[in-house]
């Protein structure tokens, strides 16, 4: 089972009483007992499948009353920081309900430089096949923008429920060996997704990503998952004009696909390309849409 209940340590009776002293509603004794504590659930998961968050992974908090609009400050909870050691979700700012009802909202990964909740700033990263290095995530998981919410949440003695959601799209590039492709496929390959804007805005109490409308289109190095399959994460967007695609380079030779697309948000998006020895007679099968994936 994999609710991952989120405890926080008793501090000094002087931080408590100022931690509850937030709210405008008439305050309530700050105890153990008035602790909001949070079930996690990363996209996908289910009590059947391992946790997909790793150690050190972050998310950000905010906590508003439901009369009150989700601001970038002036919140019931502003930006806190909760940390996964493998086990359970961590802070060293724990919350406290008070007499009221709440909007809960949360996201990863964590920045503690939020300057906008309307408009968010997230860009997915160009070279999405770099590793985690100590607390730097690597360039595919940097780039998986994930939301939660849970509205209308009071006093209660069970835990608040956090399903988180993909916000960004997936596009899943398997590479076929074709009747006259003489040996097998290299599994060094590296392929490209080209011609997408990497820029978004996010709508932090909506859990809305808009792309760009002034952004730059770049090319993104996709994430190697072995087997002869590559992952990128993509900015939600329609590509209306048909223009160089995925590429794949191997052997010093590059297959391209030309394609129009509509990536949608928080959905895996599957291609299937057939390698040729004809580099320009490169087919390609279109997948099934999964939402919620792995």
């Amino acid at each position: 089972m994999n609710r991952i209940n989120i405890s926080f340590p008793v501090f000094l009776l002087s931080t408590l009483l100022l931690l509850g002293a937030c709210s405008n509603e008439e305050n309530i004794p700050v105890t153990e007992d008035n602790l909001m504590r949070f079930d996690v659930w990363h996209p996908g998961e289910t009590r059947a499948t391992a946790n997909k968050f790793d150690n050190a992974d972050k998310i950000g908090l905010f906590v508003t009353e439901t009369t009150e609009p989700l601001q970038v400050s002036g919140n019931y909870v502003n930006n806190t920081l909760l940390t996964y050691d493998g086990t359970a979700w961590k802070s060293t700012t724990p919350v406290y309900y008070n007499k009221g009802t709440y909007h809960v909202y949360a996201y990863y990964p964590y920045n503690a430089a939020v300057t906008s909740v309307d408009d968010y700033p997230f860009g997915v990263s160009f070279d999405q096949n770099t590793t985690k290095n100590g607390s730097i995530l690597g360039g595919y998981e940097a780039s998986d923008f994930l939301w939660a919410s849970k509205k209308n949440v009071t006093a209660s003695a069970s835990s608040v429920p956090l399903q988180f959601a993909h916000r960004m799209s997936k596009v899943v590039v398997r590479l076929i060996k074709g009747d006259d492709y003489e040996g097998d496929i290299p599994t060094d390959a590296v392929v490209y997704i080209h011609n997408t804007v990497t820029s978004s805005t996010i709508d932090m109490a909506a859990g809305v990503a808009t792309v760009n409308p002034y952004g730059q289109s770049h090319s993104i190095k996709a994430r190697n998952e072995g087997k002869l399959q590559y992952s990128a994460i993509v900015v939600p967007q329609r590509l209306n004009n048909r223009l160089p695609l995925v590429e794949v380079m191997m052997k010093g030779v590059s297959y391209m696909m030309e394609s129009t697309f509509v990536f949608k948000p928080g959905i895996q998006h599957t291609l299937s390309l057939v390698i040729s020895r004809n580099p320009e007679q490169v087919k390609i099968e279109i997948g099934g849409e999964i939402e919620n994936w792995n």
